[in-house]
C-alpha cells in the first residue's frame, strides 16, 4: 500500500513545520510555482479556485521551486510578498524546495510515483504542474503547466 499524503510534512515559507494531518479529510491541490515565469499569473486562478472551494474542505499547496528556468530566485520573505502584493493569495505557500533529481522533496517523489506525467515519466517538467488529492490522501491526477486552474474545477467538484 502507498503511503499516504498524510505521513508527509514540510516547511511553510515562515520555516515552520507543517505536518499534512492537518489537511486530513481536505482535497488538496499541490503545485511548485515560481514567480518569474510565463505561467505565474496563475496565482490568480488558483487563488480564484481557493475561493470557491475553500468552504467545502479544499486547500491549495503552493511550493515554490528554482529548478526551471531560475525563476523563483527570491528567497521565502521575498516570495510571499511578491504572492501578496500581485495576487492576494490566501492559501498556504510553502517553503522553496526541489521537486526533481537527489535533493527533491519526500512529497515531490511521492507525488511523481503516485501520478507520473506523459509516458510514465517521472520528472516536473516546468513551473505550475499541479497534483490533484483527494479527501482520502490519494494522488488522483497530475495536470501540466499549461493546463489553467479553472480547467480543474469539474475534476475538483466530482471528487468534493
Amino acid at each position: 500500500m502507498t503511503k499516504p499524503i498524510y505521513d508527509f510534512s514540510a516547511a511553510n515559507y515562515k520555516n515552520e513545520a507543517v505536518d499534512f494531518s492537518v489537511y486530513q479529510d481536505k482535497t488538496l491541490l499541490i503545485v511548485n510555482t515560481a514567480s518569474a515565469c510565463g505561467f505565474t499569473p496563475q496565482y490568480a486562478g488558483l487563488e480564484a479556485l481557493y475561493q470557491q472551494y475553500k468552504d467545502k474542505n479544499f486547500e491549495v499547496l503552493a511550493f515554490p521551486c528554482n529548478q526551471f528556468g531560475k525563476q523563483e530566485k527570491g528567497d521565502n520573505s521575498e516570495i510571499k510578498n511578491f504572492c501578496d502584493l500581485n495576487f492576494k493569495i490566501s492559501f498556504e505557500l510553502f517553503s522553496k524546495v526541489e521537486v526533481n533529481g537527489d535533493n527533491a522533496h519526500p512529497l515531490y517523489k511521492h507525488l511523481k510515483n503516485e501520478a507520473p506525467g506523459i509516458l510514465g515519466s517521472k520528472r516536473i517538467k516546468w513551473n505550475f504542474t499541479k497534483f490533484l488529492v483527494n479527501n482520502q490522501g490519494k494522488v488522483i491526477k497530475r495536470y501540466s503547466p499549461t493546463t489553467k486552474p479553472a480547467d480543474i474545477a469539474s475534476d475538483i467538484e466530482a471528487i468534493l
